[in-house]
């Protein structure tokens, strides 16, 4: 089995651009897919389906109740303000990235491998002590529409360019 990891964020309901995005996703079969945020609206995480998928709101996700309750439905882990988990021996601590301050304590810290997170629509690949930080880029108004790969054991980052 595959260690594969899949990175999404800020999706802001475009489903045109979600639909190619996991098209991808779906043909890569990552272990595990984290979405960093800025889902918007409850029935486009049925987009998601048949994805090993965990959710962290953004701060564009008002619908937060709705967004718990359709995860619940289809199956997912959940959403939460923050997602801490392990994969493959490594440390992973997932946050939208809304407030820097988060993301800047959780690398400080060095408790984490890997620290996840979107918001500022920007491709993002930076080593800070023992700790790789993300940002897979946006799938909505951002320069390039992105997502990302990572490879857990070896710290290997691929972007992945979603054609318009």
């Amino acid at each position: 089995m595959t260690n594969l990891l899949g990175i999404i964020s800020d999706t802001h309901e475009d489903t045109r651009m979600i639909r190619k995005a996991t098209r991808i996703l779906r043909d890569r079969s990552p272990a595990l897919v984290v979405h960093c945020g800025d889902i918007i609206s409850p029935p486009v995480l049925e987009l998601f389906t048949g994805l090993p998928m965990r959710f962290v709101y953004g701060n564009n996700d008002g619908e937060r109740s709705g967004l718990l309750k359709k995860c619940a439905e289809l199956g997912f882990i959940g959403i939460e303000d923050t997602a801490i988990f392990e994969l493959a021996g490594k440390r992973f601590f997932a946050n939208h990235g809304t407030r820097s301050s988060v993301i800047d304590e959780a690398v400080s810290s060095q408790r984490y491998d890997y620290v996840l997170h979107g918001h500022t629509h920007m491709q993002r690949n930076d080593l800070q002590g023992c700790t790789r930080i993300i940002n897979p880029g946006a799938l909505f108004s951002a320069d390039a529409y992105s997502i990302a790969f990572l490879t857990p054991e070896t710290g290997v980052v691929e972007f992945v360019e979603i054609p318009e």
